[in-house]
């Protein structure tokens, strides 16, 4: 008799094939879920990729336009420069007939003592120029890092006497009396003696200008521990509380009155504050309030002074008095003024208009002396110079004037052969002193 097989026989109990088919059904769907979570980690990481990308372009494309930016500041801090340096030059032209005029005005045997008064304020009025061009100049160098210091140990006194020769005139002229405390013991600090005396007479020569006619100004020094004390002081119109924070950033000013011309540009100060800076000293600045004084506190350095040997005297040579000088400029006023300025002392003076014709009258005569413009027109007073220095011509005294005035205007002069170089207007003594030298 032939049996019934079991359908279930051979197979696993259905509660176990169940448990194994969720097992496996449970890891599959963790994978799935690990799946999905590294799916989603990798759009978040080229999610983030992407937007790295975009934010190096961002970085490269603001890294490009940074430094077009600094470029353009550059380029633009050069052409102010230029601009500074070209205008002040073509405001100096203009200064050197006013000036030589006024000399020869004064030096006129029947000059009446007004007109006198008249030249003294025509020369007054274009030194106030010349040092307006000169702040002005020298802040645009400040900030541009242009400026650099000769620095040397100074005698205090010297350099107290040198800023006083060029603000006791305007002093006297007001009647305002100087009151000088300065020790007995010889003081000395290390700086530039230009820049030491800009800063004094600039300081001295503010204390006026903001003190009324009959006005008292008093400068002080004092040595203590290291430093030297300096302290120029006023009863002037002093300074409002609001304005003495900002009294040397630049153009900077108090309220002036309209009747007055005291007002400047509002750089001297800053200029000052950067030279001292410059020299390692301080300055500051306080007034109890308006119509109440003020006064400024310079701390320097203190230094030795080192021994020097006293000057020897400067012999001139018999018949020194008269030479035959060479005049080249291409302003006529300027030419004419100084022709005349020289006529007056007893030089014989020629004159040529343009670099060229200076050249042409220099290589066929002798001359002891050549006043040249830098700047003329064509070929220029370097040029002109140089191809003189270069020809086997008799080599006069070569003074170079120029309404640039920074070291590097003259070492180039100097590199073409100049032997003197003097910045417009020009000082006639100074101009005098040279051409009687004829070294």
């Amino acid at each position: 008799m032939q049996r019934s097989h079991d359908s279930g026989e051979g197979q696993a109990p259905p509660d176990a094939y169940t448990g194994a088919l969720l097992r496996h059904i449970g890891s599959l769907e963790e994978e799935v879920a690990r799946l999905r979570t590294a799916l989603r980690g990798k759009e978040e990481l080229e999610t983030s990729v992407a937007r790295l990308r975009e934010a190096n372009q961002n970085l490269v494309v603001a890294a490009i336009s940074a430094q077009g930016l600094r470029d353009d500041a550059e380029a633009a801090n050069r052409r102010q420069n230029e601009f500074l340096a070209m205008l002040a030059h073509e405001l100096r032209n203009p200064l050197v007939p006013i000036s030589m005029s006024s000399m020869l005005l004064e030096r006129n045997a029947n000059a009446n003592p007004q007109l006198l008064n008249f030249t003294r304020v025509i020369r007054r009025q274009v030194d106030h120029m010349a040092c307006l061009l000169d702040d002005l100049l020298d802040a645009a160098r400040i900030s541009s890092g242009k400026i650099t210091l000769n620095l040397e140990p100074l005698s205090l006194s010297a350099t107290i006497e040198q800023a006083l020769e060029t603000v006791l005139p305007r002093i006297g002229e007001r009647n305002q009396t100087l009151d000088l405390d300065l020790p007995e013991q010889e003081l000395a600090t290390r700086g530039d003696r230009v820049r030491l005396t800009q800063v004094l007479s600039n300081l001295i020569g503010n204390a006026s200008k903001y003190t009324g006619d009959g006005g008292r100004i008093a400068l002080a020094a004092a040595l203590e521990g290291e430093e030297i004390v300096i302290t120029v002081s006023d009863n002037g119109t002093g300074i409002a509380p609001e304005v003495l924070p900002h009294i040397f950033d630049l153009f900077t000013q108090g309220p002036r009155s309209l009747a007055r011309s005291e007002g400047g540009l509002g750089i001297g100060l800053n200029v000052v504050r950067n030279l001292v800076t410059m020299h390692g000293g301080t300055i500051t600045a306080d007034s109890p309030g308006v119509k109440q004084g003020s006064r400024f506190t310079l701390r320097l350095p203190a230094c030795a002074l080192p021994d020097t040997a006293p000057p020897q005297p400067v012999l001139q040579a018999a018949g020194a008095n008269s030479c035959r000088v060479l005049i080249i400029e291409d302003n006529p006023d300027a030419c004419e003024t100084l022709k005349a300025f020289l006529d007056l002392e007893g030089h014989e003076v020629s004159m040529a208009h343009d670099g060229q014709a200076g050249l042409d009258a220099l290589l066929e005569g002798a001359f002891d002396v050549v006043v040249c413009d830098i700047g003329l027109p064509g070929m220029d007073g370097l040029e002109v110079m140089t191809r003189l220095r270069a020809s086997g011509a008799a080599q006069p005294v070569a003074i170079g004037l120029s309404g640039y005035g920074q070291a590097e205007d003259r070492a180039r002069a100097a590199l073409a052969g100049f032997d003197h170089y003097l910045v417009k207007p020009v000082d006639p003594d100074a101009l005098l002193a040279l051409v009687r030298a004829r070294v």
